[in-house]
């Protein structure tokens, strides 16, 4: 009877599923629970998803609205979702299409005995939580309201941009460490890095933000500062940039998969997505390849320091076998582009990803073995190595990200082929290996510690006066000061925080000019916002009517 009555699957299936929620969150190391009051979907939520690190629960709430709805219903032999997709690439798909079937409270006629019941969330639920490779979606049937978020979700699309933005995220934490081992393989000049913040507030804030962490990666090294070499010098910029754009995507993203499709029967609403979102991806395309580009050849400068003939060139071969393919699929996505099949360009530039996070762990494995002392020569290389050469020390980071991928592969066995001990290094390095979350957890510990600390910085809008500027500084006052003598002005000088009582009778209780002060001996004080208060001030307390000031 189960199987020939729609409306008692859909109940026999909507309880088996909410009832073995408890045996679900068993199987697998997590669960995402859609449609719950006040929460928001992430991209994050997304991949595990997508990957098949979590399976799907669907609020009990969330449920009752789709169990309790009696509509009329309309035959379908898709998803619309698009062919050539990966089955991770399906799988975001699909738990996007059933949030937004969620969001968009779809079928809201009112209830008649004569209908039957929609099954699709079920559907969905089933496909997402089954253990298949394959998906076979067949004939399904829907009501008025979720075909129009099948036809204008853009789910596959929003998708596709989950995976990016957070594949893209995890890279612009991981890369920097990278950078920084690359740096001292290379023995490149990171002077550069300081002069990006001039404290007049002009700095490219994401660059400045990238050279401070590799100041914490790179401090106390004594490996770095012997050759100018442009590819070091320009990280900040290139990395910078990729943050930059990175967050953008990230809060466009967001913006998408908590929004339910809108515009009624039509979803008129959802017009302009794919510009939007193919607006937001090509904005990531160049810096991606700008990335890749300058970690391919860092890479190539690593390798002149790796004395393991074998090693070097195997490296050499897989690196630019990667960035040639980076190249190729780059063009491709900005073909579909340029067609506007969006999904097709967010596939394309999804496989870039994937790409440059290989020529990035290839770069990781350059540096570590030209720091670690060149994995894979003889027993007598490495003592006669060990005598000739006085190896350098490292950034406290540095040395932590080198241990660290000893410690998870990195050490190997002598007897180990190459190819297989550069894989293990390379997947510490793969988002869906199973050492990736302690590898990244590991980096922002580094940065983030307060045993590496950041050097100190000034504040936005400030900035100090060295020996060159107070010279020209002190000239220019002394001029100024000297007329201001000749006409028989006398000098004064006032707090720069005064009582808020005082400063209220000039701004109002509303004022945005005020910044408070903790508790001083028991007063309320505030910072001063021009001088005319504190004159108004000291003239009424001195009884003055008539001054001559500077």
């Amino acid at each position: 009877p189960i199987q020939k009555d729609p409306k008692l699957r859909f109940v026999s299936l909507s309880r088996a599923l909410l009832c073995d929620s408890s045996v679900i969150m068993a199987a697998k190391s997590s669960s995402i629970t859609l449609g719950g009051k006040g929460s928001a979907f992430s991209s994050s939520s997304v991949y595990k998803v997508a990957s098949g690190v979590a399976n799907v629960v669907i609020d009990s709430a969330a449920f009752e609205r789709f169990s309790t709805k009696s509509l009329q219903l309309i035959k379908r032999s898709s998803f619309g979702i698009p062919e050539g997709l990966t089955n991770e690439e399906i799988r975001a798909s699909l738990v996007v299409l059933l949030n937004k079937l969620l969001l968009s409270n779809s079928g809201s006629s009112s209830p008649s005995s004569s209908t039957v019941r929609s099954v699709l969330p079920v559907k969905i639920l089933e496909i997402l939580n089954s253990k298949n490779e394959s998906f076979d979606f067949g004939e399904i049937e829907v009501t008025e309201g979720e075909n129009v978020v099948l036809e204008k979700s853009w789910a596959s699309l929003i998708g596709l941009c989950s995976i990016i933005d957070h594949k893209s995220t995890a890279l612009s934490q991981i890369v920097d460490s990278v950078a920084a081992l690359s740096c001292e393989a290379t023995k490149g000049d990171i002077t550069s890095f300081s002069s990006l913040d001039s404290g007049d507030g002009f700095g490219c804030k994401d660059a400045i933000s990238v050279a401070g962490d590799l100041k914490v990666l790179l401090n106390g090294s004594k490996a770095v500062g012997k050759f100018d070499i442009e590819e070091i010098s320009k990280i900040p910029r290139i990395h910078g940039k990729f943050r930059d754009v990175v967050r953008s995507l990230h809060s466009d993203a967001r913006i998408e998969l908590n929004s339910g499709v809108k515009g009624g029967k039509t979803g008129s609403g959802n017009s302009g997505v794919g510009e939007a979102l193919g607006a937001t991806l090509s904005a990531l395309s160049k810096p991606i390849k700008s990335l890749g580009e300058c970690s391919f050849l860092r890479a190539k400068l690593c390798f002149e320091s790796i004395g393991n003939e074998d090693l070097r060139n195997l490296l050499f071969e897989k690196s630019s076998v990667e960035y040639e393919n980076l190249k190729n699929d780059l063009k491709l996505a900005y073909d579909a582009l340029f067609e506007e099949d969006y999904c097709g360009f967010a596939q394309k530039l999804n496989e870039s990803i994937g790409i440059v996070w290989r020529i990035v762990g290839l770069e990781a494995v350059a540096a570590f073995s030209a720091l670690s002392g060149e994995k894979k020569t003889n027993d007598e290389d490495k003592e006669k190595k060990s005598k000739d050469v006085k190896k350098a020390v490292l950034g406290k980071g540095t040395s932590v990200v080198i241990q660290f991928i000893k410690d998870n592969g990195g050490g190997g066995d002598k007897m180990e082929p190459l190819s297989q001990w550069v894989e293990q290094i390379l997947n510490l390095f793969n988002p869906e290996g199973h050492s990736f979350e302690s590898f990244l957890a590991k980096v922002k510990e580094i940065v983030e510690s307060n045993d590496s600390r950041r050097l100190p910085k000034l504040p936005k809008g400030t900035r100090d006066f060295a020996e060159a500027q107070m010279v020209i500084r002190e000239k220019a006052f002394a001029i100024i000061q000297n007329v201001f003598k000749k006409h028989g002005a006398t000098a004064l000088d006032t707090p720069v925080f005064e009582l808020r009582e005082t400063l209220m009778g000039k701004y109002g209780e509303d004022s945005k000019l005020i910044y408070d002060i903790a508790d001083q001996g028991g007063e309320l004080c505030s910072l001063r916002y021009d001088l005319t208060v504190p004159f108004a001030r000291f003239v009424a307390m001195n009884g003055i009517t008539s001054f001559k000031r500077y």
